[in-house]
């Protein structure tokens, strides 16, 4: 079972992922965006990993409405809205259990990524995070390790996509050929995620 202490690893693993990864995302939007999803990210989930040392929520979900509004508020551009928007439902998906187990977080992942997809107006096959969040939480059924493997598929298929929605859209055919950088720090998501499972 997953409690609060889970999800706290995962939020302080995908800090550590995207520190570590933060120029080749800025260097991935370069091309086909604003050059600073990396830095961007990396400011996010340093105030997420921050807010979570001074606060301790005792739940998974109360964890990651915390970890999704802090996203919100210290993220530029359309990162902080979409990927706080992704913590906050899955977080609110997940109610007030003080434990959850797999499945249960790969429903509650789902709701989130719906809400993702809403708010963006994006789909798979779009060329943004959708693409890697998608079959890494369809992957999250058979295992953690599973989820990573699709998400990080999921980000690399999007190199000879056009972009259909987002900044790189604006560029039509010149934005194939680039990998898109939010599906590329989404699956650094995923990945967070085995981490802290330990797959």
């Amino acid at each position: 079972m997953l409690d609060a202490d889970f999800f706290r690893r995962w939020m302080t693993a995908t800090a550590a992922f995207v520190d570590r990864e933060a120029e080749r995302l800025t260097a991935l939007d370069s091309p086909i965006g604003d050059a600073d999803h990396g830095s961007n990210l990396q400011r996010g989930f340093t105030a997420v990993t921050a807010v979570l040392e001074k606060e301790a929520p005792a739940t998974p979900g109360a964890l990651l409405i915390l970890a999704g509004r802090q996203l919100i508020s210290t993220v530029g551009g359309a990162s902080g809205p979409l990927y706080g928007t992704l913590l906050r439902r899955t977080g609110k998906a997940l109610g007030d259990a003080a434990e959850v187990d797999r499945a249960q977080l790969a429903q509650a992942l789902r709701e989130g990524v719906d809400a993702v997809m809403t708010l963006g107006g994006a789909a798979p096959g779009d060329k943004t995070m959708i693409d890697a969040l998608v079959p890494g939480v369809d992957a999250l059924a058979d295992s953690f390790a599973a989820g990573r493997e699709a998400a990080e598929q999921g980000a690399l298929a999007t190199t000879p996509l056009q972009a259909r929605k987002g900044r790189a859209s604006y560029l039509g055919e010149r934005s194939i050929g680039h990998q898109d950088p939010g599906a590329t720090s989404s699956a650094l998501l995923v990945a967070a995620l085995a981490e802290a499972a330990g797959e």
